[in-house]
């Protein structure tokens, strides 16, 4: 047991039914919770079965959902297997490409939050000129967290759609773990975190289990980039000023480009530690 870990604060608001409290879900579809009434909602989709548990989320920007905790069949999300050898990849992942995958296929980077940056600015500015406790602040600082709130859901959406695409495509899926955290605190901070390392990877990985492809993790101190994928020795550029560099040769005459160098690394160790019982499945 190690010391407490305690939650970053935030503007949700949510509060949780469970069965005990007798939440219904009505025929005409209103969500019916104690003390408050019946509840019109919008539904995404339908419910698979009746739900255990309800949370009703407040955003900062004033809007409410509910999230429902139901029972579904393991078989649900499981995809037919892909007897293709090849259908295997591995991700290696970065800031400029956010992954550049087998065959030197690249998921370009979409930066939603610097793309929305200016914008936020200029909410954030009109909030800063607003009288404290005033109605207008009040207006300005809802303005400012639609802004992050639209960011969030962006960037929420494309991980979805990427996760399902390369899961579809893909019977074995090898990546590098990352030191998010540790990198977070670096210069590069605002580029990471808009990336979202950590939530791709988190997404990645539950979906390919519950589809039931293979999932490896490679760990970090893996030299990935150095690596040569050709002779196996460690040639490539190291440090800092290695990571300006996009290509290099090896002694053994190969010419590297460094991320799908760094793929077809990150791709056979994945496998044989996978074979061997050694990675995280």
């Amino acid at each position: 047991m190690g010391p407490p870990r305690f939650k970053r604060r935030s503007n949700m608001q949510s509060i949780r039914f469970t069965r005990n409290a007798r939440f219904n879900v009505l025929d005409n579809g209103r969500l019916r919770v104690p003390k408050i009434g019946d509840l019109k909602v919008a539904w995404s989709r339908d419910l698979p079965s009746a739900p255990s548990s309800v949370t009703v989320i407040k955003t900062p920007t004033g809007e409410y959902y509910a999230s429902f905790v139901v029972s579904v069949d393991d078989d649900t999300d499981a995809l037919e297997p892909i007897p293709d050898e090849d259908a295997e990849t591995g991700i290696d992942l970065g800031l400029k490409p956010f992954a550049v995958m087998r065959g030197g296929k690249v998921i370009d980077n979409p930066k939603f939050f610097k793309r929305m940056e200016r914008k936020l600015k200029k909410a954030q500015r009109a909030l800063s000129r607003k009288q404290q406790g005033s109605s207008n602040r009040a207006k300005a600082r809802i303005k400012v967290a639609r802004v992050h709130e639209r960011v969030r859901q962006q960037r929420n959406d494309w991980l979805d759609k990427q996760v399902k695409a390369i899961v579809a495509e893909n019977q074995g899926i090898y990546v590098e773990t990352l030191g998010v955290k540790g990198l977070s605190r670096g210069r590069a901070a605002k580029s990471i975190h808009d990336a979202a390392w950590g939530a791709f990877l988190g997404k990645l990985e539950s979906k390919a289990q519950r589809a039931g492809r293979t999932f490896g993790k490679v760990a970090r101190d893996f030299p990935s980039t150095r690596l040569c994928s050709t002779c196996g020795a460690l040639t490539g550029p190291k440090g800092l000023e290695g990571l300006k560099v996009r290509e290099w040769a090896c002694g053994c005459g190969t010419m590297h480009d460094r991320d799908q160098n760094a793929e077809i690394n990150i791709r056979r160790e994945g496998r044989r530690l996978v074979a061997e019982g050694l990675a995280d499945t």
